[in-house]
């Protein structure tokens, strides 16, 4: 899993949850940006708490 990947998962979790914040009928999207938001933070976290650097 590179940068990029993880960047637009975070992307589409933070358009996920202003949709589903804006469109009532539609709330299950909050969930699911949220989830998706708390897995990018998550993996983001272990890459930087790994120390790992790929080139």
């Amino acid at each position: 899993m590179n940068n990029t990947l993880l960047i637009i998962i975070a992307v589409v979790a933070v358009i996920l949850l202003f949709t589903g914040g804006f469109v009532q009928s539609l709330q299950f999207l909050i969930w699911v940006g949220v989830v998706l938001l708390v897995l990018a933070i998550i993996v983001f976290l272990l890459r930087a708490l790994s120390g790992k650097k790929r080139v």
